[in-house]
């Protein structure tokens, strides 16, 4: 009632904003209030089918790093600002720290092609349907081949082939890869309210739960980053809500090497188009959209609970990547009657499984569903890959 900010871009922002001497500057965000009214209103529909405890979206373009739409429910009313002191109105996508599950495999994998150890046809010979580490047992998520490919092991989640990879790549190598995307580190960006990642040491067991995204912990604006990253061919990129932020006007720096970044996309359409894929609810025709999916236990007083956060991370156009958006539920619920449309037609209804497949691709497939037409119309060079 001062008008003073006390959160979030206005806190952020405050001296500039009352600065006399930059009183002529604009402060220009990125985002765009129509992307973000169509997000956020999906995201409150998801909740009749899926009745999860909250959830968050993030748009950004994948070159430049600016953000079109950052949603995080539930919200409330900003005139009410003061009263708001529970630890659900927490802004998931910046501050909120998590263990994200098998989003995590794609860093395996692109890990495997950046230090030449694996190719995406690298066949995996005998793999368990179990392992044990430190006496606990790690399985799979569902009954897979015995034999599986690199590519497969992606397309198709498996926790003891990224484990496999994992171990070939070596703990030295994997970190120094997982360090070069700056998933563990405090993010520096355009609002206070940011998470640091927990700190962790490393170990085989370490090695073998990060592989599959288990034990280790980011925040989801690091993990888009990453990916945006592994998808714009391998150049570092900084996220921003701020239009014409300096800090992506420097030289191009790369991170991983142009082969990599193809192969990762190529193989990330593949587990949202190929049949044996994760993410077919997100197959909408037009996008070539590629993904991946994510459910992870959640962990309360250091034990793994049934309860699950699930995430969908997406790019589009898979060949030629210009936008990623990030889709996570929190606690989401099986969904029996629900009526799921696989992309060939075929409908399905009584589903009791609650993994990411089954929830927030759904609802991510239909954000770009409503969001591509005017992606594709603001901006000419999107609309011919589309």
């Amino acid at each position: 009632d001062n008008n003073s900010g006390i959160s979030g871009v206005e806190k952020f922002f405050d001296n500039d904003l009352t600065n006399e001497n930059l009183i002529e500057n604009s402060l220009e965000l990125t985002l765009d209030s129509s992307l973000q009214h169509i997000i956020r209103e999906e995201l409150i529909n998801s909740q009749i089918h899926f009745n999860q405890v909250g959830s968050a979206a993030l748009l950004m373009d994948v070159n430049n790093g600016h953000i079109l739409s950052l949603v995080s429910l539930p919200d409330y009313d900003l005139n009410k600002r003061s009263s708001i002191n529970e630890h659900a109105y927490t802004n998931k996508i910046t501050k909120g720290v998590y263990e994200l599950g098998s989003v995590f495999k794609t860093f395996t994998i692109a890990a495997g092609f950046e230090n030449k150890i694996i190719k995406p046809d690298t066949i995996f010979k005998n793999l368990e349907s179990q392992v044990y580490c430190a006496g606990r047992k790690i399985s799979e998520h569902d009954k897979l081949p015995k034999n599986l490919s690199a590519e497969q092991i992606l397309i198709r989640s498996s926790n003891i082939g990224s484990i496999k990879v994992a171990q070939n790549i070596g703990i030295e190598k994997y970190r120094k890869f997982l360090n070069s995307l700056e998933l563990f580190q405090t993010i520096d960006f355009d609002l206070e309210e940011i998470g640091k990642p927990l700190s962790f040491k490393w170990g085989k067991c370490k090695l073998a739960t990060a592989a599959f995204g288990h034990g280790i912990t980011t925040t989801p604006l690091q993990l888009t980053k990453a990916y945006a990253i592994l998808s714009n061919g391998g150049y570092k990129i900084e996220p921003t809500i701020v239009l014409n932020n300096k800090k992506n006007f420097m030289t191009k720096k790369r991170i991983v090497s142009s082969e990599t970044s193809k192969e990762i996309n190529k193989i990330l359409r593949k587990v949202v188009f190929n049949k044996e894929g994760t993410a077919n609810f997100a197959d909408i025709k037009g996008y070539e959209v590629g993904g991946k999916t994510g459910t992870a236990l959640k962990s309360e007083n250091g034990i793994y609970t049934s309860k699950k956060l699930n995430t969908f991370i997406s790019i589009f156009p898979s060949s030629k990547p210009k936008y990623i958006l990030l889709v996570i539920l929190d606690e989401p619920k099986p969904a029996p009657h629900y009526v799921y449309e696989f992309p060939n037609g075929y409908k399905h209804k009584g589903e009791l499984r609650n993994t990411s497949g089954w929830n927030t691709v759904v609802v991510a497939g239909k954000i770009i569903e409503k969001i591509g037409p005017i992606l594709a119309i603001n901006n000419l060079q999107a609309s011919k890959n589309f």
